[in-house]
């Protein structure tokens, strides 16, 4: 029995040693090479585990973000733009669009047609007032007719996505009719790729 746990205690000696040893080393890795001078496609791993990028992996990675993406966020971060606004009201149990938010709608689908790399995702709201059930279908009409107005002005099915959540995310919590209006809506959220 001794012998045993003699036995034991030497394995777990060993294997701590092992793994402290293994935890202690470090490498240090050092690439000099011409062939991976500035202006060069590579990088270079320094002693301290640092990577360098070459200014064209930098240049490279920074083509692949666009003058057009940059175009897109500064058009939707300008805050008295048209494009601010990005919630669209609604009447009591409907999903019929106003006048005025098909005008707001429409600059909306012009600028997602005009921006391919721009994709919008539709969140359809209700008030709390009816089940739970019905709040979902009616989130989701008031989300489709949102949809129907930005495809006619071009934006392409891939570019938008709708999600209902009914009355499961209030704006505004209360049992008022100020509160409910503000909780009739859909939002839309921008991502531009």
């Amino acid at each position: 029995m001794k012998k045993n746990s003699l036995i034991n205690k030497l394995c777990l000696l060993v294997l701590v040693a092992i793994f402290v040893n293994a935890c202690a080393t470090t490498q240090e890795v050092s690439v000099e090479d011409e062939s991976l001078q500035s202006g060069t496609d590579g990088f270079l791993v320094e002693s301290d585990g640092v990577i360098s990028i070459t200014e064209d992996d930098v240049g490279a990675s920074a083509s692949a973000f666009t003058d057009e993406d940059m175009t897109a966020q500064q058009m939707l971060a300008q805050s008295d733009s048209i494009l601010a606004s990005r919630t669209i009201y609604f009447e009591y149990n409907s999903a019929k669009l106003s006048d005025e938010t098909l005008s707001i709608l429409e600059a909306h689908g012009a600028f997602i047609a005009e921006n391919g790399n721009v994709e919008v995702r539709l969140e359809g709201h209700a008030d709390e007032r009816g089940s739970r059930e019905y709040n979902i279908a009616l989130g989701d009409r008031r989300a489709q007719s949102v949809r129907r107005v930005l495809l006619l002005q071009g934006a392409s099915t891939d570019q938008i996505d709708t999600v209902s959540y009914g009355e499961e995310q209030p704006a505004v919590l209360g049992q008022t009719e100020e509160t409910w209006a503000a909780n009739r809506r859909v939002e839309l959220i921008y991502k531009v790729r």
